[in-house]
Parts: C-alpha cells; structure tokens; sequence
C-alpha cells in the first residue's frame, strides 16, 4: 500500500474528527477536501468511506458519554423502574432520552432512505456545500443575536419534550438532505429556536448522532458489500482511528467552550469558507 494513501486517510480523519463535533459540517468539509487531496480509490469505496469514517468519530461519543447512554445498571440509578428485582436496573431517565432520540431522528430516517441516491447525486457538490455553509453561518449569527439576553427555557436533557426532539429532529433532516449544512449545526440551531440551552443542545445532538450515524454508516456498507482490499481495510481504519482520537480532544473543547461562548464565531467561520469555496469553483471554471 501507498505510503501516501495512508496519510491522507489519516488527515481525513483529522478533518472527520475536528468538523463532526464543531456546527461547521464534517461532510462539507470532506467534499471541498477531496477536491485537493484525492484518495487513489474507486468512486464506491469513496463513498462509503465519507460517510462509514464517521463511525470512528461516534465511537468518542459512546466513550465519552456512556454513563449517561447505557440504560442499564444499579449503581447511580436515580430514577429505577421498581426498586427492587430486575427493574431496579432500569435507568428510565436514559430509557426516556433514547425514546426522544428515536422521535427526532425519524424525519432524517425516513427520507434517508428513500432517497438516500437521490441526495448523492443532486446535492453533493461544492456549490451545494457552500450555500448551505452560508445559509447556516448567517442563522447562528442571527439567532444569538436575538437570544442574547434571553434565559433558556430547558436547561438539562430531561427537560425536553417529544415535541421539542421532533422539531430538532425536523432541522437534522435539513442536514441530511443539504451537505454543507452541518447535521450538528442544524440541530443546534433547531435547538436554539425553541429555548434549548447551548450545552443541552450540543448534548442531545452528540446523542443523536449515534443511531442516525450508525444506521447511515450500515445503509452505506450495505450497499458497498463487504468485498474489501487489504490497502481499502486499512485505509478505512486508519481515518477511523484516528476520526476518534480527535473526536475525544474536540468534543471536550466544543463543550468547554460554549459553557463561556456562543456559536457566533462558527456562524462567520461559515461564511467566509462559503466564499472562498464560491470564489474558487467560480475561478476554477473560468
């Protein structure tokens, strides 16, 4: 295998791993990178790569968070289903979170997969990514400018309603339609709207990312096979690795950081990429 293809797997992962966390689109950046540092594979496996490297990112997710994701244990059981025997076990608080996670994340399932081709064809393109990069970095701009001042109505996960998941669940389907749109960023701003706190916000959209981004990652290997290469195999664990080990470092800084600061900064991080991928696709064709 190539030296080379090995690396640039590696910095995909890198790039995976920072933009998946951060409301600045992981698959955005993926396709405008590409475009510069070209794995020497097949359009099959590139696809299914750009989105299966995602896996590596989740994983930190799980890791990170797994006391608040595993329903299951009596130790720290605030809420037990009964309290004694088997229900004693049963962490309902966390059983109520996955419930609200599977709520929002039906918009995105159901048209994920009936038009999962679709979307590939039509909207995976640079003058896709960057509109959305703009159209999003101007709506986190604006909408903490009109939150500015104003206190959250739902500051922890058990605050939110089923009607509140489906509606971020609504803005994650603008996300899987639109690359360049962030599937975070989405969320968060959905989120934002409807009184969500920052940190709550960022919380549930890293919670939902795990079964919308396993079933994605499934759908894609599925129809991929599982007719792999030795330099394929390597190249996908390597970006996957090393997706998570920076995903690790990202998730800790993004909720670091909001704890202090709004998402302005990402909003014209946003928009000025979206220009410069403009002005250079625009003088590429020239």
């Amino acid at each position: 295998m190539d030296f080379f293809e090995l690396l640039k797997a590696i910095i995909l992962g890198i790039v995976e791993g920072v933009t998946e966390w951060l409301p600045v689109s992981s698959t955005g950046h993926m396709i405008l990178v590409d475009q510069f540092l070209k794995l020497d594979v097949s359009d099959e496996f590139k696809e299914m790569f750009e989105v299966v490297i995602q896996l590596g990112a989740i994983l930190a997710v799980v890791v990170l968070y797994f006391p608040k994701l595993w329903p299951f244990g009596k130790k720290n059981n605030a809420h037990p289903l009964q309290k004694e025997g088997f229900g004693a076990y049963i962490k309902t608080d966390i059983w109520q979170m996955w419930f609200k996670v599977l709520v929002a994340c039906i918009p995105a399932a159901v048209v994920g997969l009936a038009l999962d081709d679709w979307i590939n064809e039509h909207f995976y393109n640079p003058w896709t990514v960057a509109i959305a990069l703009i159209a999003f970095g101007v709506a986190f701009i604006v909408i903490e400018r009109w939150n500015k001042g104003k206190k959250p109505k739902i500051n922890t996960i058990d605050e939110l309603t089923y009607k509140a998941a489906l509606i971020i669940g609504g803005f994650q389907l603008i996300a899987a339609v639109f690359p360049g749109t962030s599937r975070s960023g989405a969320t968060i701003v959905g989120a934002l709207l409807i009184g969500v706190s920052r940190v709550v916000a960022a919380e549930f959209t890293f919670y939902l990312a795990v079964p919308v981004m396993f079933g994605a990652s499934l759908l894609k290997l599925v129809k991929f096979g599982l007719n792999f290469s030795g330099a394929e195999i390597v190249i996908l664990v390597s970006a996957m690795v090393t997706a998570f080990l920076v995903s690790i470092i990202v998730i800790r800084f993004l909720m670091g950081y909001i704890k202090k600061h709004d998402f302005t900064f990402f909003g014209w991080y946003r928009i000025v990429l979206g220009i410069l991928v403009i002005l250079y696709f625009a003088l590429a064709r020239a």
